[in-house]
This record gives structure tokens, sequence and C-alpha cells, in this order.
């Protein structure tokens, strides 16, 4: 990494400022070369002239200067502030890059820092997901995962592991040593409370995924029970198109709207029901599969006729997932004469009025505040989520070798339970392990 590379850090369009970083050796050599200035003092906002590869003049701007190893990447940094558009930012990018550097690939400045142990893999997901955070509950969760509240949890655990380990191979390497003789017990219960902690951080994170990827609300019911009305009524404009013609909706539609704190999307579907129609048919598979993604759902029924077969499947798909989902169950159309019975089912709202759609949007607020009640520690990713689940398998494994002291087995699921932690931080060093197991003897020894 001893190439220096740079690109535009701020989004694409029409803005007061924009801004082009610079990392590498030769970042403070280019600044200077651009600026035509022979010094830059460091974390001190310098207003200069850049010029391009002709010593043309482009524009008054603030360059930085963050010295190694102060810097996000730990190498020298330089930061150009220009007056932003897209003229400007290009032709500065464009005069750094005739200056040496060149362009930075997705992710490359993150990459460094990682590389030149500025930050740990979980505090750069956890950058990467807050600049598409969907709430600001999501947001203080991943600003405090930037700060290293994951990798603290994730090095808790991992020391564990490879202190039980260093026990099992000093077991196997140095057998005439006199070792405690409840040393198994003592290995299996702190195996088993590290598979209960790994179990509930799983479980915690799993239910609160909404809070991290935006909740999905799929609104659900039979043909021209007003889901498309809903759907205009929740999002305050006319999305979709409204009609007395059953299947109306022949596919899902998707919208983002802000509910609190929460950046959601809401998806109206088509009407469930039984359909000859191929396009109306393969809409209401994916009116199913909306309600598999979904968190939310969103379950109208119309208060002004009579139960069928389409209102009894709906109920029926209520009562399936109300276990794995947050069910809200809607009367719609109050106003007209009521002719639904249908025992099954407990209304928590009764459309007929803003005031009605207000009590709607309060209990999606609701559930999704309700979501990020735990104080357990979140997992925020997929790879995440994945190496837990590898981490409490080897675990388990591991119980079967240990009650029959085959130690060798049983080392071998520990280190792969130890590298599957350490891949959600940093690499497992054997040297840790072997710190472990002798400074574990007596002094002397």
């Amino acid at each position: 990494m001893s190439d220096t590379i740079t690109a535009i850090a701020t989004a694409n369009g029409i803005g007061s400022i924009s801004i082009i970083r610079i990392s590498g050796d030769k970042a403070l050599e280019i600044a200077k070369n651009i600026t035509k200035k022979d010094n830059f003092k460091t974390r001190y906002a310098t207003l200069t002239n850049v010029y391009n590869s002709q010593d043309e003049l482009i524009d008054e701007s603030i360059v930085l200067y963050f010295q190694a190893p102060f810097s996000f990447t730990a190498e020298d940094v330089i930061e150009v502030q220009c007056h932003g558009g897209f003229i400007v930012a290009q032709s500065i990018l464009k005069s750094v890059l005739s200056a040496g550097a060149r362009l930075a690939t997705a992710g490359e400045f993150s990459k460094r820092a990682f590389f030149n142990g500025r930050i740990d893999l979980s505090e750069a997901e956890a950058i990467a997901q807050l600049i598409e955070a969907k709430s600001e509950d999501a947001a203080k969760v991943l600003a405090q995962q930037m700060k290293g509240s994951l990798k603290g949890f994730i090095e808790s655990v991992r020391d564990e592991i490879i202190h039980i380990l260093a026990y099992s191979e000093v077991s196997i390497d140095y057998a005439e040593e006199d070792l405690p003789e409840d040393l198994v017990l003592q290995i299996k219960e702190k195996l088993e409370e590290l598979h209960t902690l790994l179990n509930k951080t799983l479980k915690a994170s799993k239910s609160r995924e909404g809070l991290m990827q935006g909740f999905r609300v799929a609104i659900i019911g039979k043909p021209n029970v007003g889901k498309s009305s809903l759907l205009n009524a929740l999002l305050n404009y006319s999305r979709a198109i409204v009609s007395e013609i059953a299947g109306t909706t022949r596919d899902t539609i998707e919208e983002q709207v802000k509910i609190g704190t929460h950046l959601i999307k809401i998806v109206d579907t088509a009407g469930i029901r039984e359909a000859d129609d191929e396009i109306e048919r393969i809409g209401i598979e994916r009116s199913l599969e909306a309600i598999e993604s979904s968190e939310i759902v969103v379950a109208l029924f119309d208060s002004s006729r009579v139960v069928n077969d389409e209102d009894i499947e709906i109920a029926r798909l209520i009562e399936k997932y109300k276990e794995s989902k947050n069910i809200i169950v809607v009367k719609n159309k109050i106003d007209l004469e009521e002719k639904f019975m249908l025992d099954s089912l407990d209304f928590d709202i009764s459309l007929n009025s803003k005031d009605d759609v207000s009590k709607l949007i309060d209990r999606l607020e609701e559930i999704m505040n309700e979501s990020n009640n735990s104080d357990e520690m979140m997992l925020i990713s997929e790879r995440q989520i994945s190496a837990v689940e590898a981490t409490m398998s080897n675990i388990k494994e591991a119980f079967f070798p240990l009650e029959d002291q085959e130690l060798e087995i049983f080392s071998f699921h520990l280190n792969e339970a130890v590298k599957e932690m350490s891949s959600i931080t940093r690499p497992f060093e054997n040297d840790e392990m072997l710190d472990k197991m002798f400074g574990s003897f007596c002094l002397g020894k």
C-alpha cells in the first residue's frame, strides 16, 4: 500500500461543499503541488488556491493535513474542501491524479485503516452501515460499535475460549503436571455459559434485524378492502391506484416513509384470493413473499362485507405468522353497516378518519421502538451472525470429545470456534494461545 490514493468523499450532486480525500506517502507532496504552497500545519485549516496541471486556477478551497499515524487511514491524509457541484470537485480530482495519485477503489480508505490497525472489521462494518442507517436508534447502536463496543464483547468471548484452549493444550503436552481434578467440569461449565451468552446475542440480533436493515411493513387483505387507500394515507399522497375493480393492484408496490425516527418500507400487496389470471396469480405469490420478508404485517378487513373464504384465508395467515411477526389487525369502512363477523379475530384498530390513520402510525412506531429495548449486544451483519452461529456449533461439538477425554479433537473444535469469533474483528494468532498457556504456569516453571 505504498501508492497514494484519492477520491471524492462527498455524495454526487450539487451542494455547498465537496471533499476530495488523498491518502498515502505522497499526499502532502501532492497538496503542495496543486496549491503551490510549501507548508501545511498539521490539523489546521488552510485557505488556499487550487490549480490544475496547467497552473490554471480551479477554486479557492480549504486544505486540511492529517499527519500519519493520526488520521483515519493511519497514513498521511489531505482533505480538500472545495465549492460543491460536479465540475469543481472533478477538476480538483483530475489535478490530484495528474500529480501522482491513483483513483481509490470502493472502500479502499477503510481497507487501509483496517490493515494499518486503525480499525478492526467490526468497526469497519459499523462505519459502512452508519452511512445507510434507517433509524436514529440504529445510528446510536452503530456509533457505539464504531467506538469498539462490539469489539470488546467479541474479544472477551474470544479470550475465554483461548484460555480454555490453553488448559486443553497443557493437558495434552504436559500430562505429567498436576492439574485440577475438576478441570473437565470447570471447562464444561464455562463453555455452557459462553454458548448461552452467544445464543442470547444471536436471538436479540435477529429480533432487531429491522432496526439495522430498515423495517418492512406489508399491508395484506383480500381485494377491495382498502389496502391501496391505506398506503396512500400513510404516504400522504396518491401513490397507488384506487378502484372498485377487484385485482387493480396486481403487483407489490413498495414505498419508503419516515415514521417517528425510523425510515421504513411499506409494501402494498395484491389482494390474496384464488385467481385464474396468470399475472394476478404471480402478484398474489409476491404478496405471500412480502409477508415472509416483512417484520410487521398490517392485515386489513372490510367490516361492511360478509365474511368469505378469502377472509378466512387471511385469518389463517395471521395465525400462522403471529409468533414470528408483529401483526396489526385493522377493520376498515366502519362508517358503513357492519356485516363482518369472525370470532377468531381481535381487531387492534378501526379506520374511518385521519385520526384513525394516526393511531395506526402510532402503533407502528411503538412496535419499532420496542425493537431496541434489549440491552443485549447486537450483531449488525449476516457475516457476523454466521460467524457466531459457527462458533456456537463448534462449542457444542466440543462437548462430546471433552466427555471422552479426547482432548486433541476437543482442541480442534475450540480452535475453530476462536477462528470464527476472531473473523468478526481480527484474525487469530496462535501465539496468543501460547501466551495464555505458559502464562498459567507457576513462576519459575
